[in-house]
């Protein structure tokens, strides 16, 4: 293994952040130049230097082998993460070490959790700041970096292939010098038509730029303490919902749609499984939220009901009702949704439809040989066979994530944390979804979770980021090499 060699790749993961910086501090110059300016300055310039010395000292190689790629990914999350809390800690206010490692991995991995109390509070080029982390991790640290590396063809590949989900790659059906600019182009063209379509509909400039990051990332972090709900308008609530369903979907196959290489996106069983759940979901809810009177007017009941459940669904964390009033019925269903999430291939967190889907199948399949003992049963996704080695893999992963979230459960029930709000807390930080259920509901903020929880807890947002085996591979010996 090459350390100085991943420490230079790292580099450029440092430089994109430095830029970033550097933007949020000219949005605070636009907003007449804040008191976020100069910690945004010298944090770019910190971020920058450290950034440019491999460059200076570490031999430029352009290869990387497997188990460097996937030091170097884990690595440049953790780094991007710890100087992403510069901005935050230079600044002051609410951020002490632990509130602004808080909000920088829960930037970075999409999560959208926040320990603010009053985000409004915040100068502009700070909360530009945080929904340019939310953008940078939504496409992925690593691709961003890839995008701008002069490394040969194969290292490239090998880069954006650790980064992307296997399921994804399963669904994208591209050659692999295709994929970065597949993921890249939609990313992008996305971003512009919604924040086009907030301004357009009444949303300020910035307003509509900071919430079109976070809803592409899937993120959820919002300029307002109310969320979108603050906005008071339906025509951007259902902007942004559209907007959340699409970011939850395949970006290859969005590509292919738009493109018109392929308008079979609507046959996909993943893409008609992920809309029909939601679907039913929004369903329950509404006549949960209807019978229990938590909003009145059928419309009105509807339409937050159908934005809580696709916000929760993609990992996108907006809110524009209070969901720790709804009845136990609509709780679960977000609950439910907290777990499985979108699509492999999309910016969200969690288990993932796919695997979902998966597991389904696989159950079905179960029922009708224990029916038909002597049949030849197979798992099919439409009229493709899923081999074994998959449905083990996706059952596994299922079995593995949820032991995960019951042991972060067990962990914050010690620090006297209700089982509710620290079950739902747990899925929720796995699951890169923002809030929870309880104390930490849709309105709610994770402030007052105790510091040494802040400290570790952001541990499982990486993790959940990250998909769990990329954390195990960086102990795990490869005799390959």
């Amino acid at each position: 293994m090459r350390p100085g060699l991943i420490v230079r790749y790292i580099s450029f993961v440092l430089l994109i952040n430095a830029a970033f910086m550097l933007v949020s501090a000219l949005v605070s110059v636009f907003d007449g130049i804040g008191s976020d300016f100069f910690p945004l300055l010298l944090s770019s310039f910190i971020t920058f230097t450290v950034g440019s010395f491999p460059f200076i000292f570490v031999p430029k190689n352009p290869n990387l082998n497997n188990k460097e790629i996937n030091i170097f990914v884990i690595f440049a999350w953790l780094t991007s993460c710890v100087f992403g809390m510069l901005p935050y800690v230079l600044w002051g206010g609410e951020f002490n070490v632990a509130n602004a490692w808080f909000e920088s991995v829960s930037g970075f991995t999409t999560t959208g959790g926040t320990i603010l109390l009053d985000i409004e509070s915040l100068p502009h080029g700070l909360l530009f700041w945080r929904s340019a982390t939310h953008y940078i991790g939504g496409i992925g640290i690593v691709l961003f970096a890839v995008i701008v590396l002069q490394s040969q063809h194969s290292t490239k590949m090998r880069l954006t292939n650790a980064e992307v989900s296997t399921l994804a790659k399963d669904n994208f059906h591209f050659k692999a010098q295709q994929l970065l600019r597949v993921i890249v182009s939609v990313y992008i063209g996305i971003t512009i038509i919604l924040t086009a379509l907030l301004v357009l509909f009444g949303m300020s400039f910035f307003d509509a730029i900071n919430h079109a990051f976070s809803t592409v990332a899937t993120g959820g972090f919002s300029t307002k303490n109310a969320s979108v709900g603050s906005f008071n308008s339906v025509p951007i609530g259902i902007i942004i919902i559209i907007f959340m369903i699409i970011s939850g979907m395949h970006f290859g196959m969005i590509f292919s749609a738009v493109t018109g290489r392929s308008k079979a996106i609507f046959r996909s069983p993943i893409i008609r499984f992920y809309l029909t759940t939601m679907g039913v979901g929004a369903i329950i809810v509404t006549i949960s939220v209807l019978m229990n009177g938590n909003h009145t007017g059928f419309f009105d009941a509807i339409y937050h009901s159908v934005f809580q459940v696709v916000s929760i669904a993609s990992t996108s964390g907006f809110a524009t009702s209070d969901t720790t009033v709804w009845h136990p019925v609509a709780m679960c269903v977000l609950i439910y949704f907290s777990a499985q999430c979108a699509c492999a291939g999309s910016t969200s967190g969690g288990i993932k439809v796919d695997r979902i889907y998966i597991m389904w199948r696989s159950i079905v399949a179960q029922v009708k040989m224990r029916q038909h003992p002597n049949a030849v049963v197979s798992v099919r996704l439409a009229n493709n066979i899923i081999d074994e080695r998959r449905v083990s893999s996706a059952m596994t992963y299922i079995s593995l994530y949820l032991f995960i979230v019951l042991v972060a459960t067990l962990i914050l029930s010690i620090f006297n944390i209700d089982l509710l709000s620290g079950f739902t807390t747990a899925l929720s930080f796995m699951g890169n979804v923002g809030p929870g259920i309880g104390k930490y509901g849709s309105f709610g903020n994770y402030a007052e979770l105790p510091y040494i929880i802040k400290l570790t807890f952001p541990l499982f947002m990486l993790l959940g980021r990250l998909e769990i085996y990329g954390f195990f591979l960086l102990f795990l010996r490869d005799k390959h090499q």
